[in-house]
């Protein structure tokens, strides 16, 4: 039973209608939230500043929150935009395949809807996973990639997190996990978020409830269970071309990262010829909240022109 509720709080909620979307997205700024459909389903993001697009795609099981540090540091050269995927956040969450070609298909059709036909992307965890599938599949879409604690080849044998190699392991079904929400809570998130947070006292009773409220929100399981089961498909494709991407790539590790060890970075840095290599001292999974300073300093000197 502890293991089921544990996955409940990655995995909440078992409804699929669509949740509304708020005016404003609330963090330490107030920016408006934009929606947009793409092959038919509705895609909310944030769009801000004016320059060369760069674009910001969260992990799995996060959300736009997670860049609330980059939009100020950021959009003040280039047009910062930053969306809750498919599956996610404020955004639809259908009832689809979520295979890598499909999800590098949908974010295609994402950036041709906003009429981007070439931007910088920047990933975290398996967000990196997208970005890379980008470069990988269209790399005349793909200025600059900047890969942030994520994604390597051989995923399963690499997570250095117990708690995340189980989740990634279980074949627990959606019942049983949408049961496992009626006895989980805040505190099991706070336990999520320990795994990927170096500080603790950066889980504020604030920053829980966020987390805890997006993992809340309806139909969320079945794509991010999906996800899991679809990382063979990751391994048979995008992982073993990693040598082949051709646009210059930073990647960003949080040194203190116990979902992926700092070694994982180092090996993924190697496997791409001409890359850059930044370590960020005190972070740990998501290292671009954890220690945004440190982070946006790296990536403004990356992304300029």
């Amino acid at each position: 039973m502890p293991f089921i509720l544990l996955l409940s709080s990655l995995l909440f909620t078992s409804c699929t209608a669509p949740s509304e979307v708020p005016t404003w997205f609330d963090s330490i700024h107030r920016i408006p939230v934009r929606t947009v459909l793409v092959q038919g389903h509705r895609i909310a993001y944030l769009d801000a500043g004016k320059g060369p697009p760069v674009i910001l795609v969260h992990g799995f099981g996060g959300s736009m929150w997670q860049w609330e540090y980059q939009q100020t540091a950021l959009s003040a050269t280039h047009r910062v935009i930053t969306l809750d995927l498919l599956g996610s956040g404020l955004s639809d969450k259908p009832d689809l395949a979520y295979t890598p070609a499909e999800m590098v298909e949908f974010f295609r059709g994402f950036m041709d809807a906003l009429g981007v036909p070439r931007a910088k992307l920047v990933g975290n965890s398996m967000g990196a996973g997208l970005a890379i599938g980008m470069a990988l599949t269209y790399p005349n879409r793909v200025d600059r990639l900047v890969l942030i604690s994520g994604f390597p080849d051989r995923v399963r044998e690499k997570l250095g997190s117990p708690l995340f190699r189980r989740g990634v392991d279980s074949r627990v079904p959606i019942w049983l996990v949408s049961l496992g929400n009626w006895f989980a809570g805040r505190g099991l998130t706070r336990d999520v978020l320990s795994e990927i947070v170096h500080d603790p006292e950066l889980l504020t009773p604030a920053v829980i409830e966020r987390s805890y409220l997006n993992r809340t929100r309806p139909g969320l399981i079945p794509p991010l269970m999906t996800l899991i089961r679809n990382l063979p498909l990751w391994e048979e494709g995008f992982a073993r071309q990693l040598a082949q991407i051709r646009p210059p790539t930073l990647i960003v590790w949080g040194a203190k990262d116990r979902v992926f060890p700092p070694k994982v970075g180092q090996d993924l840095h190697a496997a791409l010829p001409g890359s850059s290599f930044a370590l960020i001292p005190e972070a740990g999974h998501i290292p671009q909240w954890e220690q945004p300073d440190q982070v946006n300093r790296v990536l403004l000197n990356f992304l300029q022109p």
